[in-house]
Parts: C-alpha cells; structure tokens; sequence
C-alpha cells in the first residue's frame, strides 16, 4: 500500500508532461480536484471542520501558501526541464530540514547532518552541465530547489498541525485554501484547457493526490515513521521509472549519478533521524 502511494506521487510529474497547460493551471486543478474529492470522504467519516480548525486558521493559511507555491514550482521544474531534475532536486528537502528543524522547534543541531546535507548538494550540483541560466537544467534545479525548500517549510507545518487534526482534514483545508491562492493566477494564464488536459489535470488529482494521501496515511498506521520515510524516498526511482517507460525519457548518466547520491543521502537522514538516540 505505501509503495503504491509513494508511485502514485511519483506518477504526476510524468502525467504532466503530457498536459499543454502552465504549471500554475495544473497545481489549481490538482488543488481543486483533490480538494472535492477528500471532502466527501471527510463527511463520509463524520469528520467535522469544526471551531478546532479556527483556532490554528492562520498557520493553515500559511501552509496553504506554501502548498500552492510548492505544486507550482514543481510543475515548473518538470516543464522547463525533466522528471528526473525535478524529482531528484525536490528530494533534497531534508536539507533544509536539517537547517529549519532545530530553529523551529529548538531542537538540537547534529553536526553529522551538516554532511548529509553536504552530500545532498553535492547530489543536485553533479546534474547541472552547465552554470548558466541559459541551460535548461540548471533552471529545472533551481525551480526543483524551491519546491523542495517550501515543502520542508509545509513539513513544520504540518508537523505542529498533526498533533490536533487528522492528516485529512489538514490535507483538504491546505489543498482549499492552495486552490483559492492560485485561481487567480490560473485565470491570468489565460487559455482555455484543452479536454486532454483536463483529463490529465482530473488524473493528478484524484488518483496521484487524493488516492495517493490517502493510501500513503492507511499505511502510515502499520509502518513505523523510519520505514515510510525510506519508502516515500524512493518517489525520485518511481519518477524516473515512468518518464523512462511512458515518455522514453531515459535519465542521462548525471542524472543517474546526482539520483543516487541525493536518494542515499536522503535515506540516511531519514534512518538517522528516526533511529532511537542512545
């Protein structure tokens, strides 16, 4: 179940490859289409959005915001460069982690983190050929940095949020509140979507958002913390797996080499972070 949800995440960069619509207009639609289909399911379980909601308003906002803005430059990085840049630098959230976890929750700072951060970098920087903002990649990577900074930010979030709502109910306020940010935005874009892009848009967000979360969170339950953070980094694997299989994107050999030393990194950070301290 969590493989299949971590594949499912992995999938809708490769789905919106085929969609001709801009970034801003995909995240809107997976946004919104996610959104409707977790709030049935919300009042399916008697779930109420209740007064609690309303107390933690402002930081919802905030992780909406930053929800909005991670989904965008994601589907920025895919389109101006590939699935593989964009999952790879995207994965390299645990390093802002490591920098914005012990400043949030004044926790303390271990130096061995620094070199998985290190390493990280170094992970990122080896699939860029060429230092110009010409090159395709490196744009792809920066846009890719930026969806992985602000999901490290909506991780702090959530972090603080998860202890008074159910991963559900925050998934459907952020998701609304990300659709409402971008609508204006996706209306700016101008253009009409095309019915193939609808479909591509409604595909994200029903089965690579919605379905996604919500087999990721069942699993969740059974698996310890460590063990799904393992899994879910193996979202970069999958990504490249799909372009590979439905684009015939194959991964060029930086690509390959900067993919596995982001995913090691990554893995280990994770492992590290959730292992019992002595």
């Amino acid at each position: 179940m969590l493989h299949a949800a971590v594949m499912l995440f992995g999938l809708s960069g490769v789905a919106a490859k085929f969609a001709a619509a801009s970034a801003v207009t995909i995240a809107f639609g997976r946004c919104a289409v996610s959104a409707c289909v977790l709030l049935p399911l919300l009042f399916a379980r008697r779930e109420p959005l209740g007064v609690t909601l309303a107390k933690d308003a402002p930081l919802l906002a905030a992780a909406g915001l930053l929800l909005a803005l991670h989904w965008v430059s994601f589907f920025e990085s895919v389109k101006v460069a590939s699935v593989a840049i964009a999952t790879i630098a995207f994965s390299t959230y645990p390093l802002f982690l490591v920098f914005l976890e012990p400043l949030v929750y004044r926790e303390k700072f271990r130096k061995v983190s620094l070199l998985f951060a290190l390493l990280l970098l170094a992970g990122v920087i080896v699939t860029i050929p060429e230092f110009a903002f010409s090159d395709r990649t490196l744009r792809g990577v920066l846009w890719g940095m930026l969806a992985s900074l602000t999901y490290a930010g909506l991780s702090l979030f959530n972090r603080s949020l998860a202890a008074r709502h159910s991963g559900a109910k925050i998934s459907l306020c952020e998701q609304a509140i990300a659709a409402a940010a971008l609508l204006p935005f996706a209306l700016a874009a101008g253009g009409r979507p095309s019915l193939a892009d609808v479909a591509v848009i409604a595909f994200i967000g029903v089965f690579c958002t919605a379905l996604a979360f919500s087999l990721f969170v069942a699993a969740q339950k059974r698996l310890s913390a460590q063990t799904a953070g393992v899994v879910a980094g193996m979202e970069a694997v999958y990504g490249m797996l799909f372009a590979y299989l439905l684009l015939g994107d194959a991964p060029a050999w930086r690509e390959i080499l900067g993919g596995a030393v982001v995913l090691g990194a990554a893995l280990a950070a994770t492992w590290r972070r959730e292992a019992p301290t002595p």
